[in-house]
């Protein structure tokens, strides 16, 4: 199901189709993408494993009515796709219950690192969620992913330091956009 369309890309949601599963493997079982994202049980390391990280996020988002998820980003002309948007609650400290702060995030494949796509797909979920009425929607990133947190100064986010209120109090840097008069 396609979630949003921006000029290049298709946001959709991972199928089980066999060509979305090896290509979300390909991507998660990458040292040089999921070095950054301090997940549990990545790396991927078989590619079986990829329908149990699919099945993970369809449960993360289940009572979500399709406003928050884990979505595929499509290349438009090539039908290749780039990588992983995100938009959900930030878990607390114990990471077993969801905050009421948002985040944005990305993970692309390293051969769609450089064209833009984070940024394109990442500007299009935060500005529907901020035209949904949230004030804030926040990116969160580990400490010296300068990528990531270019990413986030393009999307005219403003950096507030490293804070521990999420991810069961692990030190991230912190970016925040606000919705306009909030």
């Amino acid at each position: 199901m396609t979630v949003l369309t921006t000029e290049r890309l298709v946001l959709r949601d991972w199928t089980d189709e066999p060509a979305d599963l090896a290509r979300l493997f390909d991507i998660y079982s990458r040292p040089e993408v999921t070095r950054w994202l301090g997940a549990p049980g990545l790396p991927l390391t078989a590619p079986a494993q990829a329908a149990g990280r699919l099945a993970m996020w369809r449960e993360r988002h289940a009572g979500h009515g399709g406003r928050y998820g884990t979505w595929a980003i499509e290349v438009r002309d090539t039908g290749v796709v780039a990588g992983t948007v995100l938009l959900k609650p930030l878990p607390g400290r114990d990471e077993g219950v969801p905050t009421e702060d948002i985040e944005v995030g990305w993970h692309l494949h390293p051969d769609s690192w450089g064209h833009g796509y984070a940024t394109e797909a990442a500007r299009a979920v935060a500005t529907r969620e901020l035209a949904a009425g949230t004030r804030e929607v926040y990116a969160v990133v580990a400490p010296g992913n300068e990528a990531s947190m270019a990413v986030a100064r393009r999307l005219g986010m403003t950096h507030v330091g490293r804070r521990s209120d999420w991810y069961g109090g692990e030190s991230l840097e912190t970016f925040v956009l606000t919705a306009a008069g909030a």
